[in-house]
């Protein structure tokens, strides 16, 4: 092996490694820049398949990997955020998405402003003042936008110009000569390539590098392109190792949609490159592989999506249920690590938990006052504050393990925002343990029907605050805090008034001490309610502001 070879084997090492380097920065960027977007995706998924479908498709675009969209599939599925059926909407839509970058790396097709050469150093230098005279962070996250295509540019033009000496070497000709006669030996090649880089749109891209220096023929390129569909299953494969059975059946769900498009598209290739032979040898350009790879994937959904259930069945029988299975899904809390690759995500599922949070806890105002006036639901108020503790440590220990990865200021905000949240609704599930506990040991105290009424009344008001709340997290409507405040002044104004009319009925002697220290010790903990209530919605009004 000369020198020469071993240099230029190097440099294209180098070159690709460039070329994934600035693929993840410009994802980086672009995931940052649509962080506040990509969290209300999470929301829009429902059982249409076909909104499954454009978000997969978004996403990918987006975080420029349909391998990591699947793991990220797999990590939802597993959570029970997911369900299947909306699984294979997004898969379906990740294997368009990942097409964006083959269209980015064909750019340099267009026109010699175009060309890598003359392109990058300039996204560079727009990038790089970007991030060094901006002191905004989302200025900063376009700046890694720029610098992301400019380094991934210049990668490709590294991996070009290393090959470009032996583009017109017989031992190129020869190879793909040999995959063009052998289809299976072709999606072989891009199958283990892929999965050894854990990348289609790197391994796309290689193949496109070859294609921009004329060395590539039609023959051999669609059946390597058709294995890189396949190998991409690897990376989402291995994730679902150690996960639950549903999340593995999105694995396998994957894996058949893309070995089914792969088997009928190459048999059609195959067939027409048979009749037409000249087509199979002339040489394909970067474009031209673009078009090809987008064109398959979205064919593919197209005759595959009125089969989506199939698909769905078949993998619940290649992974049948099981009573374990059947067990786990009565967990309380659905999150799962692999969302922290997307810290977006993440924080919308921490949304989702922490509302169902207060779903509880809302329940348990309710069942607190009735301890207090029928002396009734305790069991299921003991019950809830233990589900509410659960919530408490494992949405903590989760966004612990989400604060270590890299997030954006909106980001960080959230996630301490989110942790105070949780710390308010666990003392608001507290006070009204506190209220069943006094209740239980002396469940002998009669209060008179005017502190019966006010009980009602406080304990109502804090509800709606708490339900005010609740809802402004969920809508970010900024127009409702007036609803909260109001309610929460209420509280407070009650509170005071219904002390001074407690000392009355005490004086007029119609109120036992015994039945007075409960009743002010439950409006306190009623106005304290309210309190952490409102600090729920002043931390939504925080966010909005950035």
């Amino acid at each position: 092996m000369s020198i020469d070879l071993i240099k230029s084997i190097l440099t294209f090492l180098g070159g690709l490694g460039m070329f994934i380097y600035g693929m993840e920065v410009m994802a980086e960027g672009l995931q940052n820049s649509a962080g506040s977007k990509t969290k209300k995706l999470l929301g829009m998924l429902t059982n249409n398949r076909l909104m499954g479908v454009l978000l997969g498709t978004l996403v990918t675009a987006i975080i420029q990997s349909s391998s990591a969209t699947t793991v990220m599939v797999v990590g939802f599925v597993n959570a029970g955020l997911m369900n299947l059926s909306q699984a294979i909407g997004v898969i379906m839509g990740a294997n368009i998405g990942t097409t964006m970058t083959a269209w980015i790396v064909s750019i340099g097709e267009w026109g010699s402003l175009l060309k890598p050469d003359f392109f990058a150093p300039i996204l560079l230098v727009i990038g790089v003042a970007l991030i060094l005279f901006s002191t905004k962070q989302h200025t900063k996250d376009k700046g890694n936008i720029f610098v992301g295509f400019g380094i991934l540019f210049i990668g490709l033009s590294t991996m070009s110009g290393s090959i470009s000496p032996y583009a017109d070497s017989p031992v190129f000709s020869n190879a793909f000569a040999t995959i063009g006669r052998n289809p299976i030996l072709g999606l072989l090649v891009g199958l283990v390539v892929t999965a050894i880089i854990q990348s289609s749109s790197a391994s796309m891209g290689i193949l496109q590098t070859l294609a921009l220096n004329g060395i590539v023929n039609w023959g051999s390129a669609v059946f390597i392109a058709l294995g890189q569909n396949i190998g991409t299953c690897v990376t989402a494969l291995l994730s679902s190792v150690g996960a639950s059975r549903n999340a593995r059946r999105a694995a396998i769900m994957h894996l058949l949609f893309n070995v089914i498009g792969a088997v009928v598209a190459g048999i059609v290739c195959w067939i027409y490159f048979i009749k037409v032979p000249d087509m199979a040898m002339a040489k394909v350009s970067s474009t031209s592989l673009a078009i090809f790879h987008s064109s398959f994937n979205i064919i593919t959904t197209i005759y595959l999506y009125p089969f989506a259930d199939k698909i769905v069945a078949l993998s619940q029988k290649i992974i049948p249920e099981t009573e374990e299975e059947k067990a786990q899904k009565e967990g309380l809390v659905h999150l799962d690590n692999r969302m922290l690759q997307t810290p977006g995500f993440a924080l919308a599922a921490v949304k989702q938990e922490i509302n169902k949070m207060g779903e509880v806890a809302l329940e348990n105002i309710s069942y607190s006052r009735d301890t207090l006036l029928t002396n009734e639901h305790f069991d299921e108020l003991y019950a809830n504050e233990k589900k509410i503790n659960e919530y408490e440590k494992e949405l903590s220990d989760f966004l612990s393990n989400l604060n270590a990865t890299t997030l954006s200021e909106k980001e960080q905000l959230q996630l301490q925002h989110s942790l105070l949240a949780i710390s308010d609704i666990e003392r608001i599930g507290d006070h009204c343990r506190e209220i069943a506990d006094m209740m239980k040991e002396d469940n002998n105290v009669e209060f008179s029907d005017a502190a019966k009424q006010d009980i009602q009344t406080i304990s109502t008001q804090a509800y709606k605050t708490l339900k005010w709340a609740m809802d402004i997290r969920t809508t970010k409507d900024l127009t409702k805090i007036a609803n909260v405040e109001k309610h929460e002044n209420k509280v407070d104004v009650m509170e005071k008034e219904m002390r001074e009319g407690h000392i009355q009925r005490l004086i007029d002697g119609r109120c036992s001490v015994e039945a007075g220290i409960t009743f002010l010790d439950s409006i306190m903990n009623y106005e304290r309610m309210s309190d952490h209530a409102e600090q729920i919605a002043q931390f939504v009004v925080e966010e909005e502001k950035l």
